[in-house]
């Protein structure tokens, strides 16, 4: 997640342990430490920055980035310190459906760690006051100076590839995993195929259409296109769409980034059966099918567009979660809207 630009916003909108998700329960506060106990250790996991070994079960875990949050609680882990999103819900608040998870166990809330940057800076001194034993960044974009600087705190687990491209269902894998909870931690994803596989068979109609994920700029002149390594399009694929060709033949940065830009003057390239498109205001929203600029946009100007509208249900699928795959205003209504539009 970057923060406050449109460019951070990108990344932004750059799992029955999965009770956790919203609407249901979480792991009561006294299976927490259970959970953990449960665990199989040492643990190594490889990353870009290495290899992480963690000898004994965690009791004090922190989060940077995206996901490794939901993760980690999907899982029975309520991490003591989080990252903060402040192009979501603003300055030391929490994401709803991570909030409403340690409500609902009775766990003291998280210190949220300042990330007005939207990773770009780290809050060092407040990693260690939180005195963490293990720090979680599968979905960040910590760099190496940044990670060897975390590392004297206590082991980092980083992402396996590119910053910010791990796909939302490897980071409950990698967080299960480094939390010696690999067990739950597909029975996570199990729930969440499960729940997926269920959109997709009541609605036939995605299977085989393309489709390209976008974020209007108008006052750049441009449109942020996510490309075929982001985690949007992973998991927009498990519906049973595909990511249009021109989405990656377009791409400058050949997949070395998760998302590139296309001026106004380009858009009739990008060519898909539909549009996803993440606005962050109804006034925007409005505006957006009739706007002059992006009726270029082939299914834009067939009316194939369909919104996820507002910062919160934006955040929920970009890229869900495992607290946030099943958050009425996220997948489900892009379901529901991306249903009409293909009916």
């Amino acid at each position: 997640m970057k923060s406050t630009s449109v460019a951070a916003v990108v990344a932004a909108a750059a799992l029955s342990l999965s009770a956790c998700a919203a609407g249901e329960a979480a792991p009561a506060a006294d299976e927490t430490a259970s959970a953990a106990a449960a665990g199989q250790f040492p643990v190594t996991i490889e990353h870009a920055f290495g290899e992480t070994t963690i000898d004994r079960a965690p009791e004090r875990v922190a989060t940077w980035g995206w996901g490794s949050t939901e993760a980690a609680i999907s899982v029975g882990v309520f991490p003591v310190a989080v990252a903060e999103q402040v192009w979501t819900v603003g300055e030391d608040n929490l994401l709803p459906w991570v909030e409403q998870a340690y409500e609902e166990a009775g766990e003291e809330l998280p210190v949220v760690l300042d990330d007005a940057s939207g990773g770009e800076e780290v809050p060092y001194e407040q990693f260690a006051e939180a005195a963490p034993d293990l720090i979680l960044a599968p979905y960040s974009g910590v760099t190496q100076e940044q990670y060897d600087l975390l590392s004297e705190i206590a082991p980092v687990v980083a992402y396996t590839g590119d910053p910010w491209t791990t796909e939302w269902d490897e980071t409950i894998e990698i967080t299960s995993e480094a939390l010696g909870l690999a067990d739950q931690g597909d029975q996570v994803l199990a729930d969440v195929d499960e729940y997926l596989a269920g959109i997709k068979a009541e609605h036939p109609e995605f299977e085989g259409k393309t489709v390209a994920a976008i974020v209007d700029a108008p006052s750049e002149g441009l449109v942020y296109v996510y490309n075929s390594s982001d985690a949007r399009a992973g998991f927009l694929e498990k519906l049973g769409f595909t990511t249009a060709p021109a989405v990656d033949e377009l791409d400058p940065t050949q997949g070395k980034d998760f998302f590139y830009t296309l001026s106004y003057e380009e858009l009739d390239k990008l060519e898909s059966d539909v549009v996803v498109a993440y606005t962050y205001t109804e006034e925007e929203a409005e505006k957006l099918p009739d706007s002059k600029q992006l009726r270029a946009l082939p299914a834009v100007k067939a009316g194939m567009v369909a919104q996820v509208v507002g910062q919160v249900p934006v955040s929920s699928v970009s890229p869900p979660t495992a607290l946030s795959y099943d958050w009425p205003e996220g997948v489900p209504a892009l379901a529901e809207e991306l249903g009409k539009i293909l009916g």
